[in-house]
């Protein structure tokens, strides 16, 4: 199953839009007024990997298979959203099943687009949905706190492990009092396993998109765009700069027209491309590839994973009967054109179990059940 980002942000701030132009579809409903999404949209969209493609045109296999990332459109939050306003227990609830968020905020000026606020305001805004999603990991935090409270007063080690724990989500719930986000606190050890379960809003990774006007785009020092870049590097995450108008456009046009467009406003490649990645650097993943005359394919797993759990991915055969794994790297095998090549060159490594994947690696798994 693909993981997913939840694409979340004020009213009409464009994120139904995004979605369509990211599923090539018209799934999502995009109308003027706040709440038109309700129930999430979901949808399946492949990584753009360059790399892959390459691949392909070297071996010409009969299937190209590309990993994915799972896009849910949320409706809009609102001030209040932690306590019921605007449904928000719903939607918060949709926000706490992805496994990251995009966060959309509006820096483009349509007087017929209605708006949920004053002026347009990025920082605002994304302070709106923040603090929103604080609120509601402080209420979770507090009635686990208020449950391992009564667990204490168990005997011997029952309770030492539930005073440890309480302190623990005492120190979560301190600093998210100070409005620092789960994801800001460097949680480890015990205060990571005492809210693991809890699985709280802003622990999620963010990726912050900023959405323009076609003349916004040509203009790399709007304030509104330097205001979101800068939020993002201080908090350490992705910005994404693009227009959700022209990305629709786009995933209206044929492949050839679309290269044709890009190149009309000066782009090298959609901004939602660049999103896909971010998103995908963001949960943390990296790429391993195989290939073959049958299918040349991408595969995802989380940085730090060994050979044996890579090879779990394709199927756990491969992973209960793993022996070795026949690994070079993609960018020595689209220099030499092919695998004898590769391996004549000495570039052909075997490794085991513990061989910790790295990101462009082309394994052959052999295995024995």
């Amino acid at each position: 199953m693909a993981l997913g980002l939840g694409i979340v942000g004020l009213p009409n701030v464009g994120k139904s839009t995004l979605f369509n132009a990211l599923v090539g579809s018209a799934k999502a409903q995009a109308a003027n007024y706040p709440f038109c999404t309700i129930d999430p949209n979901v949808g399946t969209v492949p990584v753009p990997d360059a790399r892959l493609a390459k691949l392909a045109a070297l071996f010409r296999p009969r299937k190209t298979t590309f990993t994915a990332l799972e896009f849910v459109d949320i409706a809009g939050l609102v001030a209040g959203a932690s306590r019921g306003e605007g449904l928000g227990n719903q939607f918060l609830a949709h926000i706490r099943q992805v496994d990251a968020i995009a966060h959309v905020l509006r820096c483009f000026e349509d007087p017929d687009v209605v708006r949920v606020g004053a002026a347009v305001d990025p920082r605002s805004d994304r302070d709106v949905v923040e603090t929103e999603l604080i609120l509601k990991d402080l209420e979770s935090v507090e009635k686990r706190c208020e449950r391992a409270s009564k667990a204490t007063k168990a005997p011997g080690r029952q309770g030492d492990a539930a005073r440890a724990e309480l302190a623990a989500l005492e120190r979560v719930k301190a600093a998210l009092g100070r409005a620092v986000p789960v994801r800001a606190q460097k949680l480890a050890g015990a205060d990571r396993a005492a809210i693991a379960d809890l699985f709280l809003l802003t622990a999620k990774p963010v990726v912050y998109i900023a959405n323009v006007d076609e003349k916004q785009l040509a203009d790399p020092g709007d304030p509104r765009l330097q205001a979101v870049r800068e939020l993002a590097a201080a908090e350490g995450h992705e910005a994404v700069v693009l227009c959700g108008k022209v990305e629709a456009e786009l995933a209206e046009l044929a492949e050839g027209e679309r290269e044709a467009f890009l190149r009309g406003l000066g782009l090298e490649e959609p901004g939602l491309d660049r999103l896909v990645r971010a998103g995908y650097r963001e949960l943390g993943l990296i790429t391993f590839f195989t290939v073959g005359e049958d299918e040349c394919r991408a595969w995802t797993v989380r940085k730090g994973s060994l050979a044996a759990q890579a090879a779990g991915v394709i199927h756990s055969d491969f992973e209960r009967g793993f022996i070795r794994a026949e690994v070079t790297s993609v960018e020595d095998l689209l220099s030499l054109r092919s695998e004898q090549a590769v391996r004549e060159r000495g570039l052909l490594r075997a490794e085991g179990r513990d061989y910790v994947v790295a990101d462009g690696d082309v394994i052959h798994f052999r295995f024995n059940v």
